[in-house]
């Protein structure tokens, strides 16, 4: 295989896996916010992507906070573990990832003119993800993939979030959601020599958290999602991007009575992989809130390592 190719299969699914973690440190409708660069590109059928990171997250306010707050402060150290394993999907290329977060979090807001105070740790909910490419990336062995030149890739993922995080009930601030989310989407990438261009639509759908504070039921409108990525290929595995994405949705529902916090959010972002040998790379990526009508404002920076296996090489 050529120099330039087994580098680029190094850090080929880099972004697209850890993108999915990024943002996964807090509960609720903020993972429904992530920036994920390289999420479709063809990956050669048969590796394994094992990777562990560091994330901080700083003012995000959980998005089940349905009651009046003032003063809200949130800041978030977590520690994300995924896996990665590359298909064959009736010809066409495609991957399965599993996320699970650990997070430690401290919370503090004012909270009917009470000032309440509040530390947690624990698992966050654990994440299923399952992508093909439809159009653009046949799968290919680790040898027949040094020929492969991208031009146009369509694909289509289907991400699920399970209820398995830490959760109290008595409690506002906790690290899992008490409820299941899927977020179909479809993204569509163009290659243009060194340039990447990519943009990705998807829904967040939730179901109910039939156990909200006091008992009671929180449901929550979808969330829409639409991002973009310039994705610039140095070489040799290295690539950076620039990354924007638009929400919307989200309003919530407690016992009945209707909230007034529809999300509205921009996001911009950048993101950056390096290799390290043919085995591993680094990842560093960082997130703010351009703009935000209502829902979660905040800022995220993040470290990743990723080991790669397997592919007969």
């Amino acid at each position: 295989m050529r120099g330039g190719a087994l580098w680029g299969v190094m850090t080929c699914l880099f972004g697209a896996a850890l993108g999915v973690i990024a943002l996964v440190v807090v509960a609720s409708g903020v993972h429904a916010q992530e920036l994920e660069p390289r999420a479709y590109v063809n990956t050669p059928v048969g590796l394994n992507f094992l990777i562990a990171g560091y994330g901080y997250l700083e003012n995000g306010v959980p998005d089940d906070a349905s009651v009046p707050l003032r003063d809200a402060r949130v800041q978030t150290h977590a520690a994300v573990f995924a896996y990665v394993r590359s298909l064959d999907v009736w010809g066409k290329s495609g991957k399965f990832t599993v996320i699970l977060p650990y997070a430690w979090t401290s919370g503090s807001a004012t909270i009917a003119e009470q000032p309440r105070q509040r530390d947690v740790s624990g698992f966050g909910d654990p994440r299923f993800r399952f992508s093909v490419n439809l159009y653009g990336a046949p799968a290919l062995s680790l040898k027949e993939f040094a020929d492969y030149k991208q031009d146009v890739i369509v694909g289509a993922s289907l991400l699920v979030s399970a209820p398995g995080g830490q959760y109290d009930s008595s409690r506002l601030l906790n690290i899992g959601a008490n409820r299941w989310s899927v977020r179909p989407e479809v993204g569509i990438s163009k290659a243009l020599g060194p340039v990447t261009l990519e943009l990705a639509t998807g829904v967040t759908l939730y179901t109910d958290n039939g156990n909200f504070i006091g008992g009671k039921t929180l449901e929550r409108d979808p969330i829409y999602s639409v991002e973009g990525h310039l994705v610039y290929d140095f070489g040799r595995g290295m690539w950076g991007a620039v990354d924007g994405a638009y929400y919307t949705g989200g309003r919530t529902t407690v016992a009945g009575v209707r909230g007034n916090d529809r999300q509205e959010n921009v996001r911009v972002g950048a993101t950056l992989a390096l290799p390290v040998n043919r085995h591993n790379s680094i990842k560093l990526y960082g997130s703010v809130g351009a703009y935000t009508r209502t829902g979660s404002d905040f800022d995220a920076v993040g470290i990743a390592w990723q080991y790669r296996w397997g592919g007969g090489y």
